[in-house]
This record gives structure tokens, sequence and C-alpha cells, in this order.
């Protein structure tokens, strides 16, 4: 498989403004709405090509709905999505599948995600069928082969059966089968947390060599910050619904503004003995809160070490730059330059 000239136009390929996904809440014998979950609840993000985004939050924050909304996999109920321009909301039927050339997922559980009644090769034929793809079923069978061997799967396995491959071999395919519309954007849920340490060390860097080769853009979403940390040129950090901080990937964990992702750091293990015995752990009070009721004003104020009496109940903080940082991070908190100075006191304090 060859790199294509990619589309050099100004601006990011994925722009995201105000996206949401709420899912109604419904009772009674005649099923009236009496609610909503608000699993996306307005989210921007720009994503420039040729990057990546890591998307990180814990389990239940929306980071996976979002994904799957940006491809219209999962139907928004407000907000835009655009890529490379074209607002993908708006298209109809026939539009949206001649974009999915344009953009395509890797889901969490390949085995889930593939069809075990079909062998591997016609698993990733059936795409170029679909779409027309000029050449004919010789020529396709010739492309799914190159691209087998491009993602280091042995000659022989596209005449097998998804049972027949282990889990870094099936998430091989499932890569494979991402690529064979030559995409631009590529959405990676989870894409290694099913894997064995030491495969996801090789599916990160196959991931990595596909992007420098084919000038992929990718949306990474996943919990673990340490595969954030690794693959991502930009992080955006989710808590229930909405993003609390952005930045360069380097700068964000280096120098973390907003409380929730300091916790989240906190937690994160490091290879140092010494720096991990001396270092402060942030616990967070309670579990996450429901999305068919979230806190009012901030969302992370029931479980914030540093909530303050005013403010942080009434006021929904939006992303905003912090003075002395760079204007690439932002965050989502009212008190973030107290917090970072040591001016405000932990409600968690002894």
């Amino acid at each position: 498989m060859t790199a294509r000239p990619r589309d050099a136009a100004d601006g990011p390929l994925l722009q995201v403004r105000g996206l949401e996904v709420h899912y109604p809440i419904r009772s009674g014998l005649l099923k009236r709405t009496v609610g909503a979950v608000q699993a996306v609840d307005g989210v921007d993000l720009d994503v420039e090509r040729g990057t990546t985004y890591g998307l990180v939050g814990e389990s239940g924050c929306g980071k996976s709905t979002l994904g799957r909304a940006v491809l219209r996999l999962t139907e928004p109920t407000g907000g835009s999505v655009r890529i490379a321009g074209e607002d993908v909301r708006a298209m109809g039927p026939e539009a949206l599948r001649r974009a999915r050339r344009q953009m395509q997922m890797v889901f969490q559980d390949p085995l889930a995600s593939l069809d075990p009644r079909q062998s591997v090769e016609s698993a990733l034929v059936e795409p170029l069928r679909v779409h027309g793809i000029e050449g004919g079923p010789s020529a396709w069978r010739t492309r799914v082969r190159g691209l087998l061997d491009r993602v280091g799967l042995p000659a022989g396995a596209g005449a097998k059966y998804p049972h027949e491959f282990s889990g870094g071999q099936r998430q091989r395919v499932g890569i494979a089968r991402a690529l064979v519309l030559d995409p631009d954007l590529l959405v990676a849920d989870e894409p290694v947390s099913a894997l064995d340490v030491s495969v996801q060390a090789q599916v990160l860097v196959l991931l990595q060599e596909l992007q420098a080769d084919l000038g992929l853009t990718y949306l990474v979403i996943a919990h673990d910050l340490a595969v954030v940390k690794h693959m991502s040129t930009t992080v955006g950090v989710m808590y229930l619904g909405g993003i609390v901080e952005e930045g360069p990937s380097a700068q964000l964990y280096a120098r973390p503004l907003h409380p929730y992702t300091r916790a989240l750091l906190s937690a994160a293990p490091v290879p140092d003995p010494e720096a991990e015995a001396t270092r402060e752990r942030i616990l967070l009070r309670g579990d996450l809160p429901s999305p068919a009721d979230p806190p009012s004003g901030c969302r992370f104020r029931t479980r914030c070490p540093w909530v303050q009496p005013t403010r942080c109940a009434d006021e929904r903080p939006a992303l905003r730059v912090v003075a002395g940082h760079s204007t690439a991070q932002r965050v989502a908190c009212h008190w973030a330059e107290e917090i970072e100075a040591g001016t405000v006191s932990r409600a968690d304090a002894a």
C-alpha cells in the first residue's frame, strides 16, 4: 500500500463544535420523555491533519460515544461535525456512504467487530466492492494482500477466519480493514486495551508507522494515560460528557491545570521507585455522577478536592487559557490559577 497525496487545505481535518449526544429517558404507558442521559454535552475539538488527538477519561465519561458520534455511527442530537470542511451531520444517506471512505474506525474488540463467517480476505474486499473501487476482484485481492503484509500479517492470513488469530493479530486485521479504503481520519477506540502489554507496544508502533507513511490523522480514545501520552500530539481530558482540559501532550502531562487531570496523573504509576514513594496522590471522593442527572455548575465539583463555596455550584466553567501558560493549553476550571499557586484551600484537607 502506497501513500497518496493528502489534501493540504488550510484548517483542521476534523472540527467538532457543541457536539451533543443525549439519550431520552422514557417512562409510563405512553413512554413520555422525562429526562435525558447526557452522554456527550457540548464538546468542541479540532484535530489537525497528520496529527493525533488523544481523548482520555475514566469509564463512563462519554469518550467512546463521542468517537462514534463523530463518524455518525451514533447519531448526534446537537452540534456540528466537519471533516475536511464537509458537514457530516447534514449529509444524506448516499453522501454519508461516500464520505465513509474518508473516515474509518478501529474498534476496541476486534473479534466482535469482524464477521466470524467471513474470511479475512472477504471482509477486506467487501468495502472495496461496496464503494465501487476501480480494478475489479483481481486487483482488490492484490490490494488486500499487500495491506495485510503492511500490517505485519503472514501471507496466508487472508484465507483464515477471525477465530484463528491471536488478539494482536485480530487487531491488525481490524486496522487493515479500516485502512483498505485509504481514509484520511482514523478513530481508534481503545485500540490496545484488550491486548497483552508486549503486544500493545507492537500495535502502537504499527499505528505510528502507518501514520508517518500514509499521512493519517488519528483520534485515539483510551483510558490508559501512558498510551495517550505515547501516541498523541494533543490531549483532551473528558469528564461526564465534556472536555475539562486540552493541550499539547508534553505540556499537559508536565503541568496539568485541572484538578481531575491532576488526579488522573497522580494515580498513574511512574517507573522511578523513589519518585513513586514520595509523590502526592490525589484521591477523588465518591463515584462518577449519573449523566442523567449531572451536578449543577462544574460537573466535577462533587468529587473535586479544591471545590469552593462560590461559583463551582452555580456556573459551568468554559475552556479558557490560563495566564502564564501557552494559549494551546485550555482548562475548564474557575480556580485553576489559584489551585496552581496554592492560594485556595483543599476541601478535603484534614
